[in-house]
């Protein structure tokens, strides 16, 4: 894609009401860049655009998901390439590091890991600790575990579930990547860093709006859903604090507090990776 418009930032920071602007004055499309909004059911939590917004510009790649199913990067990069631009430019927009980087860089193709594999190591690391599966991926997969700490379950269940499936190594697979799908060269690319403060008030204001707007509905249906907590729509920030309030766990007041705490936090790791990893042609702008 050629002169696509990326708009990267913290949760909050303002990047959908960005998009829409420079949507309506290019006559583009808004194709969603985080990993949250893809799910559907969890419209409020996951801030994901409005019905009105979605009327006035089109929207692309938002709510398309299942929250049972785990949805990754390689899924997205290859949605990306199916999705129907209607010949307009496209505007990326979302807080998913590893989204813009697929974007600009390419992606490290990976297997497609069947669910009772998935299952099968998700159990062990719930079973037998991170440590025990490092030990583990030592002797199939030295190389990788060298990479990797011994108590970091994600990326070693990852690692085993792609040396299961493919028997070659991950470090293997994430060498070789694909052509990007965009020309950073020709892109416009904009990361929104505002004020803490500001970003502070932001995320306490959207999440009181978030609960006037039916929140806690929101959890009761996807809880009802009956799905693994291990499932990346079941760690959305919100549903667990909204669950303790509808299983009698904790005060609605108290369940605020904690899921604000938990988005200022995550807030804070968005900014530190956009400031780290960001090449130094991003437009950087407080708003």
């Amino acid at each position: 894609m050629k002169d696509a418009v990326l708009i990267a930032g913290p949760t909050a920071s303002g990047k959908s009401r960005l998009a829409m602007e420079i949507a309506g004055q290019i006559g583009g499309v808004i194709v969603n860049a985080d990993s949250m909004q893809v799910y559907s059911v969890l419209r409020i939590l996951t801030a994901r655009p409005g019905e009105a917004d979605e009327a006035a510009v089109p929207h692309r790649l938002f709510g398309h998901v299942d929250p049972s199913s785990a949805y990754s990067v390689a899924q997205w990069v290859r949605d990306v390439r199916e999705v129907d631009t209607e010949s307009r430019p496209c505007v990326f927009v979302g807080g998913t590091g590893l989204y813009f980087r697929a974007l600009t860089q390419g992606l490290s193709e990976m297997p497609d890991i069947p669910a009772p594999i998935r299952e099968k190591w998700r159990g062990a690391l719930r079973e037998e600790g991170a440590e025990a599966l490092h030990r583990g991926l030592k002797e199939c997969d030295p190389i990788a575990a060298e990479r990797l700490r011994p108590g970091d379950g994600q990326r070693i269940v990852r690692a085993l579930e792609v040396f299961d499936v493919s028997g070659r190594s991950i470090i293997d697979w994430q060498s070789d990547r694909s052509v990007p799908i965009i020309d950073a060269d020709r892109a416009r690319k904009i990361v929104l860093q505002p004020d803490r403060d500001r970003l502070r008030a932001n995320i306490d204001r959207r999440f009181d709006q978030m609960i006037e707007a039916g929140a806690l509905d929101e959890v009761r249906d996807i809880l009802a859903m009956e799905l693994s907590p291990t499932l990346p729509a079941m760690k959305a920030i919100g549903v667990r604090e909204l669950g303790d309030v509808l299983g009698g766990r904790s005060q609605l007041s108290a369940a605020i507090e904690r899921a604000k705490a938990a988005t200022r936090q995550y807030a804070k790791r968005q900014d530190t990776w956009f400031r780290n990893q960001l090449t130094p042609d991003w437009d950087r702008t407080a708003t």
